[in-house]
């Protein structure tokens, strides 16, 4: 991504923090996965996103206003030695080339200079409670001014908090980001077609795994979240993480997997049988989550409130369980009780962006958001009818079906980013079919 998107996005935050505050971010830690061995390395999405710095044991300050410079950055300093070992660094010079720091210093120094920045500030706009390790030397600056204000050292009054500014930014995704997360989308969209042509009849669940995670690296793209590979009964349980178990004819597969690429997240679910052909039950039940599906994706569009897609895939699906006999009364009444909650238990959607639960509030005071271009959205109807469920046909057991889309909010409607997945019911035994 360009540096003016960068840019932008720190002259947009700092107008709204006004000229007497002063913001502080923290890069993400490194995180040890077992004694030796780190983690592959993520940023932070706030830091990230306002930034572009992807190296650890850094912090950006922003300081509107301030003469010399109102970016600054603590970076690592070279080390030929420790580069030699983990990998080249920016150092300060680096930052300030490469990465458009105002100004820029090692991180050592910054006890030494942060509190000098935080003198004669009004406010601090912070995220407490992310990092606390570092919560503590934010707070020991603040108190350490404190300590000499009979020196005349003026320390801020008032801690405000930063995500709830910078996560309102967020949510509303530029042309930049918007392209980023097409191409998320495609390479996430052909990985589940990979997943389909490959599925078969005594594969694994993780063979199926290492076909998306084949297609995300052919393409330069990470997970976005551990896949979900889910046959006959492990369909029905939604968050499943094993992916271990062998494919049976006449099962379902459920398989929730997308990609990040380039710090932006795809989110895709799609349902398909194992041998290629859905039984009469298995569609008769994708084609009410299929209708429900298409029905949210229908309402995502600006002056809608977000529960708005909620609402008609519940009507959808409701319905469709009444006429598949799984439930029984009047359509109103059992949306008033919630008696579709049996079978679909969770929401239809969430924020999606950097994050794949992106950040951004559902409601603003008691009423639901309203939706506006910009804004991305999952919709994601499911139905789940595990083995033993009471009073449930035979032919209905271990049936569980997700079909999920990613869906920009535009001037006009809905863009569905995700489109290239088959979720048709033909188009999928097609595919399937010449494998």
């Amino acid at each position: 991504m360009a540096r003016d998107e960068f840019a932008r996005r720190r002259r947009q935050l700092m107008k709204l923090m006004g000229r007497d505050s002063i913001a502080i971010l923290p890069a993400a830690p490194v995180r040890v996965r077992n004694n030796d061995v780190e983690y592959a390395y993520r940023q932070d999405s706030d830091f990230h996103y306002l930034t572009g710095f992807n190296e650890p044991e850094a912090v950006a300050v922003l300081v509107p206003g301030r003469a010399k410079a109102q970016y600054i950055l603590f970076v690592r300093e070279r080390n030929p030695l420790r580069e030699t070992w983990d990998g080249r660094r920016a150092g300060p010079a680096g930052a300030r080339r490469d990465y458009g720091a105002g100004d820029a210093f090692p991180i050592a120094d910054m006890d030494e200079i942060l509190p000098g920045l935080l003198e004669n500030r009004a406010r601090v706009y912070y995220t407490m409670g992310v990092y606390p390790e570092f919560d503590q030397r934010v707070v020991g600056w603040v108190n350490g001014l404190r300590t000499q204000a009979r020196n005349g050292r003026h320390p801020p009054g008032e801690f405000v908090a930063l995500d709830h500014v910078l996560h309102d930014m967020r949510l509303f995704k530029s042309r930049a980001e918007l392209e980023l997360m097409r191409t998320s989308a495609h390479i996430a969209a052909r990985a589940h077609q990979r997943a389909m042509r490959f599925c078969r009849p005594g594969a694994t669940e993780y063979q199926v795994m290492a076909e998306l995670l084949h297609e995300f690296r052919s393409h330069d793209a990470d997970t976005s979240y551990h896949p979900i590979v889910g046959g006959g009964a492990n369909s029905c349980i939604l968050h499943y993480r094993e992916n271990d178990q062998p494919l049976r004819s006449g099962d379902l597969l459920l398989v929730d997997a997308g990609c990040e690429y380039r710090c932006y997240a795809s989110d895709i679910t799609r349902t398909f049988p194992v041998n290629g052909r859905f039984s009469p039950a298995q569609r008769a039940v994708y084609e009410v989550v299929l209708e429900a599906n298409r029905a949210a994706i229908a309402r995502v569009r600006p002056g809608n409130h977000w529960n708005e897609p909620h609402e008609a895939a519940v009507r959808v699906i409701t319905a469709g369980l009444v006429k598949l006999g799984l439930l029984k009364g009047r359509v109103p009444a059992l949306i008033r009780s919630e008696a579709y909650r049996r079978f679909f238990m969770h929401r239809t959607g969430h924020w999606l962006g950097m994050d794949v639960h992106d950040v951004g509030d559902y409601k603003i005071g008691d009423e639901w958001r309203v939706l506006e271009p910009g804004m991305v959205m999952t919709v994601e109807p499911g139905i789940y009818i595990p083995a033993g469920a009471r009073g449930v046909p035979k032919r209905f057991h271990n049936i569980g079906i997700r079909i999920e889309d990613d869906v920009v909010v535009t001037k006009r409607g809905a863009e569905v980013l995700t489109a290239r997945a088959p979720k048709d019911p033909d188009q999928i035994e097609a595919l399937m079919a010449r494998g």
